[in-house]
């Protein structure tokens, strides 16, 4: 086999001195590899390589309380015939367990004829879009308790009845290597930080509890003073919010929904149902609707992994595809689904660049980046001006979906009575309960504010979580059911 010469790409010369280096593995080890599961009767083999480093600060009562540190790293291998994986993975990166560890998905199938394997970086490969440092590295241990501490004391300035703060501050750095059975060889160098503050606010007996914060594909350095300032003044308003909200009253009636975070009942309710897997075995309330109506007009929803810095976006995805924008719904029509190679191949389309996985220790799937749907022509005043009796949830917390009949039950953390036209008073215990081909029905009104969350959101599936983004402008939907302790 003729050596492999490879472009001068950064994201790969770091994953090569990261991942192959260490233990004497060539590209032509990992051809030789591929090409001894390929002699068996399998459609798509790969090899996911990762290492990641983590490190974790929590400070509560005024003291930092605890920290973590870890370092992961191995090999994932997978064979893939039909819609039949066999899948194993090693923490060793060593060639004899690299080996091993791929002889065991060879029984998936028979024997067949001998194949030649040649991996090699693609003669181009798509723009970053991310840097690729390492955020652990950009500040001290002491720099990021003190950043901590400042945030409590922001929070605490902002509201006397603060009782108690808990603040964390979190970084990782990632590098990934992807080598194909179709020669493609593709890495990635993912940093991701994120920063998160919980108030509990009392009063008379009562009490109540506020959450704020952001992150991304970013350096530490994003959390300057004025940011932290803003995740403390959420967090207190949020729960100076619920101090003075009254129950929430019940029934079915007119809701808006605010922009931003709320767009987690979307990627939830609908964007779940819009993954390949599930259409492909016709488990979703989506499938066999493309090309039909499956939304009020005006309703267009998109997967984005391509947005800078954003906690969802990916240079490629765990499978070595770049990311790319894919439209969902197009004016209120169903106009396509998120891939991952094995669905794409399956359904008879291309992949869009959605195979995720939690780690080398996991299988791919199809899973969202960043979803969210496009803006309107409303103004988020005139959304509101226009309810004469309903309710404006202007944050969400907690949810679930069953993907089948795409009923949800979402709770709001922060919603207001709104009668005539104006927010009347806040209200506590408001929780959202319908279908999500049937909500998109009754979007009758979209604000012009769309607008990206701050980068917090952790998406579960099979037992996997994948850091994803969110986002939509304000919304009115007609007709949902709300449910609360009030009359």
């Amino acid at each position: 086999m003729n050596a492999i010469t490879i472009p001068p790409l950064k994201s790969l010369d770091t994953a090569r001195s990261l991942l192959l280096e260490p233990t004497g593995l060539t590209e032509a080890d990992l051809s030789k590899v591929l090409a001894s599961i390929m002699t068996h009767k399998v459609d798509y083999a790969d090899l996911y390589f990762q290492y990641q480093r983590a490190e974790g600060w929590s400070l509560e009562e005024g003291i930092v309380k605890s920290g973590s540190f870890s370092i992961e790293q191995g090999v994932g291998v997978r064979a893939v015939a039909g819609d039949k994986t066999a899948f194993a993975y090693s923490d060793d990166l060593g060639l004899k367990a690299l080996t091993e560890t791929a002889a065991t998905t060879r029984a998936i199938a028979a024997a067949g004829s001998q194949r030649k394997v040649k991996v090699g970086a693609p003669k181009s490969a798509p723009l970053p879009l991310y840097a690729d440092q390492d955020p652990i590295a950009g500040l001290t241990a002491t720099d990021k308790v003190k950043l901590l501490e400042r945030l409590e004391a922001m929070a605490r300035a902002e509201d006397p009845r603060i009782s108690q703060v808990m603040a964390y501050v979190g970084a990782s750095w990632e590098v990934v290597l992807v080598a194909r059975s179709d020669g493609h060889m593709a890495a990635d160098v993912r940093p991701m930080v994120r920063v998160s503050i919980t108030v509990v606010m009392e009063e008379n007996g009562r009490r109540e509890q506020g959450s704020a914060g952001g992150g991304g594909r970013l350096a530490l350095t994003h959390f300057s003073d004025e940011t932290l300032k803003t995740y403390a003044q959420q967090a207190a308003h949020q729960a100076r919010t619920n101090l003075a909200a009254r129950p929430a009253p019940a029934g079915v009636m007119t809701v808006v929904l605010g922009s931003g975070w709320p767009g987690i009942l979307l990627h939830e309710a609908i964007g779940h149902g819009l993954e390949g897997d599930f259409n492909r075995k016709g488990s979703s309330a989506f499938a066999g609707m493309m090309g039909k109506q499956v939304a009020a007009k005006g309703v267009t929803v998109v997967d984005d992994g391509t947005l800078p810095d954003r906690r969802g976006s990916l240079t490629v995805d765990d499978e070595g595809n770049p990311t790319r924008r894919t439209t969902l719904i197009e004016d209120g029509i169903l106009v396509g689904y998120m891939q991952d190679i094995m669905n794409a191949r399956l359904m008879g389309v291309a992949p869009t660049g959605n195979g995720r996985r939690e780690s080398f220790a996991h299988l791919p799937m199809p899973r969202m980046t960043n979803t969210l749907m496009l803006g309107g022509d409303k103004s988020p005043e005139e959304i509101i001006a226009s309810i004469d009796d309903g309710l404006y949830a202007a944050n969400f917390g907690g949810g679930q979906v069953d993907i089948t009949s795409g009923k949800f039950v979402f709770s709001a953390s922060e919603a207001y009575v709104v009668k005539n036209g104006k927010i009347q008073y806040p209200v506590k215990g408001a929780t959202l309960i319908g279908n999500g081909p049937d909500a998109l029905t009754k979007v009758t009104m979209i604000g012009n504010d769309m607008k990206l969350d701050p980068g917090v959101g952790t998406c579960g599936k099979e037992g996997q979580s994948v850091p994803v983004g969110v986002g939509q402008p304000t919304l009115r939907l007609e007709g949902l059911t709300v449910g609360g302790t009030g009359g």
